[in-house]
C-alpha cells in the first residue's frame, strides 16, 4: 500500500475564493483560502458558514449552494475541476447562494378523495379534487371556500382574474370536470367564515368528454380549455354582446329561488390534436401552448386558430408549462421519467436542450418559477416532487411528503411549493430560498 501516496490525495489542497451576490450578513470574506480537493458542497457549505460565524456571533448555519464559471457542483471540488478541464494551480472564484430546498413542511390539508389539481398563483390556493369539489385554502388546513356543483372529478383549475385594485378582493376561478363541462366561480377573497359554499355564476358546455386542462388568457378575458375530445375550446369570462351566452337557468332549493346561472358556448376552437389534450398554457394574449397524449406539443394563434409550432416528442406528453429565459422554453414530462426541457427558437430538431432523469415513474407536473430563469419543479407518479436548476442535471431538493402518486403541483407565493396526490393530501412545502 502506497501510504504516502494516500495521505498527498488528501492533503491535496485547491486555492479558494468565495464570493457571493447575497447581501450583508451573508457577506464572508473575499480572501484566498486553501481547501482540501475533496470537499464536496456539504464541506464548502461549512467553510463559509464558519467564515460568516467568525464575525457575526449571533450566526445560524445556512444551507448553501456553490457555482463555478455558472455552473453548480454537484461532485468535490477535484472531480468537477476534472470534469471540466479546469486547472487546480490557479484560485479558484466560487460564488455561494443559499440552497434551493424547502426549510418548513406544513400540515397536511385533508381531502375527500384525490387531489388532482392545484393553482398556486394567487395569495391563496385552489384546489379539486375527485370528490368533484373545488376548495379555496387561505393556508395550511384553513379551507375559507368550497365551489359545488361539478357531478363528477374535478381534473383542473385556474385563477382566471385577480382583483383590479387593492379594494376589490372579488376574485374569478375556473374549474374543469369529467363531466365535460367548464365552470366559473366568484367570490370575496376575505371572507367572513370558513368553509362557505358556493356554486358557479357560469357553466361552460360543449365538450364530449371529460375535460383535462385549463388556462387563462393573462388579462383574465377569456379560459381555454383541453379535453379528452381532442379539441381545445376558447370561452368568454364575463357575458358580452357577442352571442355566446346562450340561456340562463335558475335552481330553486327548497322555497328558495337561487341566484340565476348562465350557460355559454365555446367562442372558437383549436382542432389538430389526435389524442387527449392533457396540456393547456396560456402565457401570452395570442398565444396557446398544448401538449397530448398524441406524442405532440403545438403553439397556436388564437386569433387564425392555426398551429405556428408543432413538435413530436415521441412520447405521451401529460404536462407543458413555458417559462425559462426570455419565458421561451418549453418543460414537458409524460409516460416517462424524464423531464425535458426544449427551446423553439433552434429549429430544425426535435432534440431537447436539457433532460433531467431522477424521477422513476410517469411526470404528472412541471412549472417554471415565475422569478427565475433557471428553476422550475416537477411531480411523479413516484410520489416525489423535485426542484430543478438549469445549470446541474441533479435535483436540487426531492419533496418526499406524499405517501401515494402526486398527481399536481405548483409554486405559491414564490417560496413554497404546493402539491396534490392519490393520498388526498394538499402538502405546502416552504421557505424556499429562490435567487
Amino acid at each position: 500500500m502506497d501510504i504516502d501516496g494516500d495521505v498527498e490525495d488528501v492533503l491535496r489542497r485547491v486555492q479558494v475564493r468565495f464570493f457571493t451576490k447575497l447581501q450583508p450578513p451573508f457577506k464572508a470574506p473575499t480572501t484566498s483560502i486553501a481547501l482540501p480537493s475533496n470537499l464536496t458542497r456539504m464541506g464548502l457549505s461549512a467553510v463559509v458558514n464558519n467564515l460568516l460565524q467568525s464575525g457575526n456571533d449571533d450566526w445560524k448555519p445556512e444551507p448553501f449552494d456553490f457555482l463555478i464559471d455558472g455552473e453548480l457542483v454537484r461532485m468535490s471540488l477535484e472531480d468537477f475541476l476534472l470534469a471540466k478541464g479546469i486547472s487546480a494551480e490557479k484560485t479558484l472564484e466560487i460564488e455561494y447562494i443559499k440552497a434551493v430546498a424547502p426549510r418548513k413542511e406544513e400540515d397536511p390539508s385533508l381531502h375527500d378523495d384525490w387531489v388532482s389539481a392545484v393553482d398556486g398563483s394567487n395569495r391563496f390556493i385552489l384546489t379539486g379534487c375527485y370528490d368533484g369539489l373545488g376548495r379555496i385554502w387561505k393556508a395550511a388546513g384553513v379551507c375559507t371556500h368550497i365551489l359545488e356543483g361539478h357531478n363528477d372529478a374535478i381534473t383542473s383549475v385556474r385563477v382566471v382574474k385577480a382583483q383590479d385594485n387593492e379594494n376589490d378582493t372579488n376574485l374569478v376561478v375556473a374549474t374543469g370536470s369529467k363531466d365535460k363541462t367548464v365552470k366559473l366561480w366568484k367570490f370575496d377573497a376575505e371572507p367572513s367564515a370558513e368553509d362557505m359554499k358556493i356554486r358557479a355564476f357560469r357553466t361552460l358546455r360543449g365538450h364530449t368528454a371529460s375535460v383535462q386542462s385549463l388556462a387563462a388568457q393573462p388579462t383574465g378575458d377569456m379560459v381555454c380549455s383541453g379535453s379528452w375530445d381532442c379539441r381545445i375550446n376558447l370561452w368568454q369570462t364575463e357575458s358580452n354582446d357577442g352571442g355566446d351566452i346562450v340561456s340562463t337557468k335558475k335552481r330553486k332549493k327548497g322555497n328558495k329561488e337561487e341566484e340565476a346561472q348562465s350557460e355559454g358556448e365555446a367562442v372558437s376552437t383549436l382542432v389538430g390534436h389526435t389524442q387527449c389534450v392533457s396540456s393547456v398554457v396560456w402565457p401570452e394574449h395570442g398565444t396557446i401552448y398544448s401538449a397530448s397524449w398524441d406524442h405532440s406539443f403545438r403553439r397556436w394563434d388564437v386569433e387564425t386558430g392555426k398551429d405556428t409550432l408543432n413538435m413530436f416528442c415521441g412520447k405521451v406528453i401529460n404536462c407543458i408549462d413555458v417559462g425559462g429565459e426570455s419565458s421561451a422554453l418549453i418543460a414537458g414530462g409524460g409516460s416517462d421519467p424524464i423531464l425535458r426541457i426544449w427551446d423553439p427558437r433552434k429549429p430544425g430538431t426535435l432534440a431537447p436542450s436539457f433532460q433531467f432523469s431522477s424521477h422513476t415513474s410517469w411526470i404528472t407536473a412541471c412549472k417554471w418559477h415565475s422569478r427565475s430563469w433557471f428553476h422550475l419543479l416537477s411531480a411523479s407518479y413516484d410520489g416525489k416532487v423535485m426542484l430543478w436548476d438549469l445549470r446541474t442535471a441533479w435535483p436540487l431538493a426531492i419533496i418526499d411528503s406524499h405517501e401515494d402518486k402526486v398527481l399536481c403541483a405548483d409554486w405559491w407565493k414564490g417560496d413554497s411549493v404546493v402539491s396534490g396526490g392519490a393520498d388526498s393530501k394538499l402538502r405546502v412545502s416552504s421557505e424556499i430560498s429562490i435567487p
